[in-house]
Order: C-alpha cells, then sequence, then structure tokens
C-alpha cells in the first residue's frame, strides 16, 4: 500500500471539511492531547449528562491523519455513554495494531485500518483516541 493511498476520500473529507472542528464554550471538559514527535496538537471538548456524551467537538493543527482521526472519534462518540466510548477507543487502538476487532463499530474510522502499515503514523491516528482515553480514566477515578 502506498502512502498516498492511506488519504482516502473519507480521510481527506474528515480534514478538509470537519463539522466537529469548533470550540465549544460550554465544554464541560477540555482536555489537549499532543504528540510530540509530529508537532500535532487536538483539544477535544465534551458536554456531559451524567456519563452520557451529550455534545463533542474539537479544535486543533496537524496532519492529516490525526485531525481527520479526532473528526471520526468526535462523530462515535456523540450519544455515548463513556463506557461504549472506551470500547471504542480499545477497537480502534486494536484494529492500529492489526487485532480482529468488528469494523462496523468503527463507522468512517475504520478508514484509517491502512494506518497499521505504517508505524510512524500510528501515533497520529491513536492522538485522540488516547487523549479521551484520558478523560474516561479521569472520570472512573473520579476526578
Amino acid at each position: 500500500m502506498e502512502l498516498n493511498q492511506l488519504y482516502s476520500e473519507i480521510i481527506l473529507e474528515h480534514y478538509q471539511n470537519s463539522p466537529n472542528k469548533k470550540k465549544m464554550e460550554d465544554a464541560d471538559i477540555e482536555e489537549k492531547g499532543h504528540n510530540p514527535l509530529c508537532g500535532d496538537v487536538i483539544t477535544i471538548y465534551l458536554k456531559m449528562d451524567g456519563d452520557v456524551i451529550k455534545d463533542a467537538s474539537f479544535t486543533g493543527q496537524g496532519c492529516a491523519i490525526s485531525q481527520a482521526s479526532t473528526s471520526m472519534l468526535i462523530d462515535l462518540i456523540k450519544g455515548k455513554k463513556l463506557e461504549e466510548a472506551k470500547k471504542l477507543i480499545q477497537e480502534f487502538t486494536d484494529m492500529l495494531y492489526k487485532k480482529d476487532v468488528n469494523l462496523d463499530d468503527l463507522g468512517d474510522a475504520q478508514a484509517l485500518a491502512g494506518v497499521a502499515d505504517f508505524p510512524a503514523r500510528v501515533k497520529c491516528a491513536l492522538l485522540p483516541w488516547k487523549t479521551l482515553e484520558e478523560v474516561v480514566e479521569e472520570k472512573e477515578e473520579g476526578k
């Protein structure tokens, strides 16, 4: 697989035209993520209703992979309980490490499966998922 094949239409659409890319002024949670290896930065904003992610958005700068992955994640988690988000994080991570997963659960994020063939790009794709994982872990610990 060529690197340019990674940038499929779905990935480019999420990168160039994400409706999720906006600062949420009334967010209950604001979590920053940074990949020091390539300079990707994101901030995930969540509006919560108990343990349900009522709304979500993000801001950030970086490569198409990190920004598209963030947009895809935001699409997936809206309306989900934190426990469901945790399961999606694990499935996405497993996909990037070439483990068996139900790709249907991942929606557009399954378009990033090819990133697994490019180890240097895996951290770009995982950045938003690991950032959300921090939120889930903090909530589980009662912080």
